[in-house]
């Protein structure tokens, strides 16, 4: 019985440990974030945010952003600003697709973008981070 103890202990700090060394750390910022660029804000989680400033509930607004995308307190007081305004979220383009996905990954590549035609890749398809590369590299 102790030796289960002493095994599963073993266990759980070989996890921590693995888990520290990889960022695990949930009070960190995401770490697939690019410094000025905004992750995706999705329809529905806009959708949700002015339906919350119209019940006065802002600050309910601003937590849902945070949770949904993991920006800052900051970043998400703006982002709850902006569409309680009607205005375009900032840092975020209007979602009007311009062709499909390889197209729009080729143009890109072509401005010198290539992170961000990973990162494109990787939100729309929900690749991991190798295969949205290896598809990025690939046109």
């Amino acid at each position: 019985m102790v030796v289960f103890f002493v095994l599963a202990a073993i266990v759980l700090v070989i996890v921590a440990v693995v888990a520290a060394r990889a960022g695990a750390r949930p009070s960190a910022r995401l770490a697939w974030r690019t410094p000025g660029l905004m992750p995706p804000i999705s329809y529905d989680l806009q959708e949700r945010v002015r339906e919350l400033c119209a019940d006065g509930k802002k600050i309910h607004a601003v937590k849902a952003v945070r949770d949904g995308t993991g920006l800052s307190l900051k970043e998400a007081k703006d982002v709850v600003d902006a569409l309680d305004a009607g205005r375009p979220v900032p840092g975020v383009e209007p979602s009007t697709p311009r062709g499909d996905l390889a197209s729009r990954v080729r143009e890109l590549k072509a401005a010198g973008r290539t992170e961000q035609a990973i990162f494109l890749v990787r939100g729309e398809t929900g690749m991991g981070q190798d295969e949205a590369e290896t598809f990025t590299n690939a046109l």
